[in-house]
């Protein structure tokens, strides 16, 4: 287990709330939340983590090396700025169309009816498919500023809305 991780179970992530500055916790697949932490944390994982979160200004916590690890699922379409992968030698799908692809991905996720990495493996348009998605660790200025504005704004776990880049539409999962 990284030492970063939340404690929290699958789909869990923590949040401030703007009115009263605390955490509480959001399940992001059926929307609940609570602040108190759900049933099946591992509190002493999760104390530790808002520890440092506390420390870093409420802010997810990122290694003391600069870098976080993630895994993404990229959807390319005709105006990527490489419209090709492993998948398909010459992507014709709109952008709209790669953005609904991605929507119903994200939906997928979320309802858990399979693994970030299942879909990535065999959804993704990335390299990264055969890893899972997985990008591996990487710090600022290594990723497209949207990719890399969204990937260190989430806490271990949790996954991203849809984010677009040069390269498509992605969905983010923050690992590490």
């Amino acid at each position: 287990m990284s030492s970063l991780a939340t404690g929290l179970p699958p789909n869990w992530t923590i949040k401030v709330s703007k009115t009263h500055d605390k955490e509480y916790y959001l399940n992001q697949s059926t929307n609940e939340s609570s602040w108190d932490p759900p049933y099946g944390t591992d509190l002493s994982v999760l104390n530790e983590y808002l520890t440092k979160f506390k420390e870093n200004g409420r802010k997810p916590v990122i290694n003391k090396d600069g870098k976080i690890r993630a895994s993404h699922i990229l959807t390319k379409h005709q105006k990527s700025r490489n419209p090709k992968s492993w998948r398909n030698p010459d992507i014709t799908i709109s952008r709209e169309e790669a953005i609904d692809r991605e929507r119903d991905i994200l939906a997928k996720l979320l309802k858990g009816d399979s693994t970030f990495s299942e879909i990535a493996t065999s959804e993704s348009d990335c390299s990264s498919h055969g890893r899972g998605g997985d990008l591996g660790y990487f710090g600022k200025k290594e990723m497209q500023p949207a990719f890399e504005n969204a990937a260190f704004g989430l806490h271990v776990g949790e996954i991203s809305n849809l984010i677009e880049t040069d390269s498509g539409i992605h969905i983010i999962q923050r690992t590490g």
